[in-house]
């Protein structure tokens, strides 16, 4: 017997909004968002993250030029999930004791698998509302531009952005690997051929084929083939540079 229930509907029914009507989200909403966020797991209850809500609008158009996508900082909630460490170097501080610790890449670690979650669980408490979101990777695109842009203090560092709003679309879904390639007893396999992923191909290729935008021709290898997972420098590549500017992952 197949297992259903709203929360499952609602997260089997994921797909990435882009486009959002230009209607505020009230109050209640956005406190909703931010409890389910701040509700998340975190290791060692050290709770390291934060959101910056960015309603400024030069800070706005800057990420959006970071992020290199004409519909970031458009309508709906711009929101930054940071790794934050600050927060409990300060309290250290304030008692007498140093910080090392909080440098290392063990504790960045803790504070980024604490933000992503905190992104995950804001989503899907949006998503539970009929809203839609999007989350941005792409403002990573210029990392030590983005720090900048957003004033942020020494151990802090953006880890995903959040596009949050009323849908303007209503994509189709994008077909996901099939379980045999993603969930493995005891022993992770020796290798994938190609020909195991002929019918996702195909899945893929339709999916692209039928959507209403951007229609192209397309399946899941090649695009892992693509010239985008080639060796090649990009800005990107700043990140880790980025990060122990911010006083992070020393050690």
């Amino acid at each position: 017997m197949k297992i259903t229930n709203e929360t499952l509907a609602t997260q089997l029914n994921h797909r990435s909004i882009r486009a959002f009507a230009k209607k505020p989200l009230a109050k209640e909403q956005l406190t909703a968002i931010y409890e389910a966020a701040r509700h998340t797991s975190t290791s060692q209850f050290l709770q390291q993250f934060s959101i910056l809500r960015i309603t400024d609008e030069a800070k706005r158009k800057a990420i959006s030029e970071i992020a290199k996508q004409d519909y970031v900082g458009g309508n709906g909630e711009l929101l930054i999930f940071l790794a934050d460490l600050n927060r409990n170097a300060k309290i250290r501080q304030h008692l007498g004791q140093d910080i090392a610790r909080l440098q290392t890449a063990d504790l960045f670690f803790q504070a980024v698998n604490d933000t992503v979650l905190a992104v995950q669980n804001a989503l899907l408490a949006a998503e539970s509302m009929g809203l839609g979101g999007v989350v941005l990777g792409s403002i990573n695109n210029e990392p030590k531009k983005l720090v900048t842009v957003l004033e942020l203090p020494q151990l802090t560092y953006p880890i995903l952005g959040l596009q949050l709003g009323h849908p303007a679309q209503s994509p189709q879904l994008k077909p996901r690997l099939p379980l045999e390639f993603t969930v493995f007893d005891d022993k992770y396999p020796a290798d994938f051929s190609l020909a195991e992923f002929k019918d996702y191909d195909k899945l893929v290729h339709q999916y692209y084929d039928l959507r209403d935008t951007n229609r192209r021709v397309d399946e899941f290898t090649t695009q892992i083939g693509s010239k985008k997972l080639a060796a090649h420098k990009s800005s990107r590549d700043e990140i880790m540079a980025a990060i122990q500017d911010q006083g992070l992952c020393l050690d």
